[in-house]
């Protein structure tokens, strides 16, 4: 057992039973994070590619619009997240808020079953208003089982973290099978199956989070005189009557007018967070403006690392040589490639940190690291696409394969290490909503991912010229932003005030 710990101005930590040397409510959050990331990962193959099918006739010139209304959807994702964390902090708890959202994911993405557009879009704003009320909270919790100063902090959302990749890892290669060799085939894919499977995946999130609540000992529950049911419903009414019209809405415009409203938004929440830390104290507002300048570093990582679901499907799909001996491998299993990655890596990555000792990077270096590192997959596909390419017109699939591996490296410099950042920055009575921030964050590097991919194959569908000239640019931008954060890294150190 592990005794009761307080933190200075912060509740005190419940006694947890131990389990591998971590508290036992991480392992039910694990699970339940697994499930939920199994349903987003086993359609984000699938989508771009069904788009085309579906709504465009399978020609070439649906490749801008699937990638920009994926783009679209990815970024309001995690844009729903701002909103998310503010209704868990302030109207129904953290526990309520994940099962609330739970409920209305797995709704949504049974509805994207329907073949007919606009139901399809329906569904996708239906599984925004969800996660927002997920997705963000399930993160927060994990940073609610140690007190600021327990040094396992960064061990246990890298446990969880391995959650996340390994219903990742297992989504794509599972939604493939189902849709491709079980009820369709190649050439003919029955893709309601990937959306009725990840629903499916969704409830059992929920079911897993629902009777391993009571391991919590009441973190994440409403204060006394908010546990009855009407803030609950009152957020089910304005999540069904305002937040999915809204954001079905948000689908339909163009994508370039989505992000200049992404842009606006994440205003409200970075001004709210900066009062708050001044409110606080100088080292609580320098904290937060620190997290604030990495924030922006964010945004340029996921708009290269997210063409995994857009405009490297279309690659592998149109231009990489898949063909092994024979075999063809699956275009969504590259989605899988990622997960395996990080779940072989992290391990090493995570011994590198501590055998470095006094010469282990600062965060914002890491973050300066993941850009590079992600340049370096884009400086992969660049040289392959200028002198690789045979008389196909095909790259060689070990190419394509490397180009996610090298990613994750990038990913495990950054992507984990944020969650856990943010929980340290932030200022106490506004966790979620800074967790949801940092989600926002993310949000517009999607969309700008959207528009970039789009770029990408331009009206006529992706070609192998086409390719080389978006991921040339692509490399430019991420070296340069990665050395240019690498190099200023001491300065937003002493805005952190010695967190690590």
């Amino acid at each position: 057992m592990s005794g009761a710990t307080t933190t200075p101005g912060q509740p005190a930590i419940p006694e947890f039973t131990q389990i591998m040397g971590h508290p036992k409510p991480l392992w039910m959050l694990f699970m339940s994070e697994f499930w939920e990331r199994f349903a987003f990962y086993g359609i984000r193959w699938a989508m771009v590619l069904y788009i085309v099918a579906q709504f465009h006739g399978g020609e070439a010139s649906g490749e801008k619009p699937a990638s920009e209304l994926y783009g679209a959807y990815l970024a309001l994702v995690y844009a729903g997240a701002i909103f998310g964390g503010y209704v868990a902090d302030k109207l129904i708890g953290y526990q309520r808020s994940i099962l609330l959202g739970a409920v209305i994911m797995a709704v949504g993405l049974f509805l994207l079953a329907s073949p007919n557009e606009t139901v399809f879009k329906l569904g996708l704003a239906t599984i925004i208003v969800g996660n927002g009320l997920f997705k963000p909270i399930i993160s927060t919790m994990v940073g609610k089982l140690y007190a600021q100063s327990d040094e396992r902090r960064d061990s246990g959302f890298t446990i969880f973290y391995m959650g996340i990749n390994l219903g990742a890892m297992i989504a794509p290669i599972v939604t493939q099978m189902l849709a491709q060799r079980i009820f369709g085939t190649d050439a003919m894919p029955a893709y309601k199956m990937v959306f009725i499977s990840a629903g499916i995946g969704m409830i059992l999130s929920l079911v897993w989070f629902w009777f391993g609540r009571h391991q919590l000992k009441g973190i994440g529950l409403p204060p006394p005189d908010q546990t009855g049911m009407g803030r609950v419903l009152m957020v089910l009414a304005i999540g069904a009557f305002i937040g999915i019209p809204l954001f079905y809405f948000l689908l339909t415009i163009d994508a370039k007018v989505l992000q200049g409203i992404l842009m606006a938004l994440i205003v409200i929440p970075a001004v709210m967070l900066l009062a708050e830390g001044a409110r606080e104290g100088g080292v609580a507002r320098d904290k937060v403006m620190a997290m604030l300048l990495i924030f922006f570093f964010n945004v340029m990582f996921w708009m290269f690392f997210e063409q995994a679901g857009s405009s490297f499907n279309f690659l592998a799909e149109r231009i990489v040589d898949r063909d092994l001996g024979g075999w063809e491998f699956p275009t969504a299993w590259f989605q899988s490639v990622n997960s395996v990655a990080i779940i072989t890596l992290a391990p090493i990555m995570a011994w590198m940190w501590v055998r470095m000792g006094k010469l282990n990077p600062s965060i914002p270096r890491k973050f300066g690291l993941g850009l590079i590192f992600n340049g370096l997959a884009f400086l992969l596909l660049m040289v392959a696409l200028s002198s690789m390419v045979d008389g196909a017109g095909k790259i060689p699939f070990w190419t394509l394969f490397m180009v996610y591996v090298i990613q994750s490296v990038g990913e495990l410099c950054l992507s984990p290490i944020g969650l856990s950042m943010t929980t340290k920055l932030a200022p106490g009575r506004l966790a979620g909503l800074a967790m949801g921030c940092w989600f926002l964050s993310i949000a517009i590097g999607n969309n700008l991912a959207g528009i970039f991919a789009g770029h990408v194959s331009g009206e006529g569908g992706m070609t192998a010229a086409s390719a080389l000239s978006g991921y040339t640019f692509g490399f430019w931008a991420l070296v340069g932003a990665g050395a240019l954060l690498f190099i200023g890294a001491p300065l937003v150190q002493r805005l952190m005030h010695g967190v690590k």
